[in-house]
């Protein structure tokens, strides 16, 4: 009898762990937390949506607070880490930094930093790259697209080089502000991911 309870506990242990297969966790600023929409809008929330029409057992948890930095991200990712566990860690982060003029060094720094402790805490690791607008000079903006694209290559680590990608300076969608995309382009921005972030699922 004994024997058999334990088979049977064991038996639900794997059928629970199968059940819940993992965590997508995504820390980012106001483009992931869908700044000016609706959360159920965002592109996060509809990474979600895809997921649970693929397979149910995934679930996305969206770390991402507006206004954030690299070194504000990198403060609160251990406490997040240890939370939730993660399978994957979706870093989107960065634009802040480079429109209020950071060092692209210390962006990138920061971005490493929150790869290193992804990957120790078991997780993979998606990189979602940003540009600068041309109107914060040539030399800053070729600095900043250039800390991303060496970081993903030197770490090595799933890249996606500009989440904006199709969104960006197109009419329709981009907010007032030039700087948050629409309702409209949150799909798009979906789609840029999907590709890289599936297989790490």
């Amino acid at each position: 009898m004994r024997k058999w309870l334990k088979c049977g506990a064991l038996a639900l242990l794997c059928w629970t762990q199968e059940a819940l297969a993992g965590t997508v966790l995504v820390v980012g600023d106001s483009i992931s937390a869908a700044f000016g929409l609706e959360t159920s809008q965002g592109w996060v929330h509809l990474l979600q949506e895809r997921l649970v029409g693929a397979d149910d057992s995934w679930r996305v948890v969206n770390a991402s607070i507006s206004g954030d930095t690299t070194s504000g991200g990198l403060a609160r990712l251990d406490p997040l880490l240890e939370e939730y566990a993660p399978e994957v860690v979706i870093l989107e982060l960065g634009g802040n930094d480079g429109l209020r003029g950071q060092s692209p060094a210390q962006l990138k720094q920061n971005l490493a930093e929150m790869i290193d402790r992804s990957r120790e805490a078991g997780a993979e690791v998606l990189l979602l790259g940003m540009r600068m607008p041309p109107n914060l000079g040539q030399r800053y903006t070729r600095a900043f697209a250039e800390a991303f694209d060496s970081l993903a290559a030197e770490k090595p680590v799933a890249y996606v080089p500009f989440l904006l990608e199709g969104v960006g300076g197109v009419a329709g969608m981009m907010q007032a502000d030039g700087i948050h995309p629409t309702a409209e382009a949150q799909t798009q921005l979906l789609d840029t991911v999907w590709p890289v972030l599936e297989p790490l699922l």
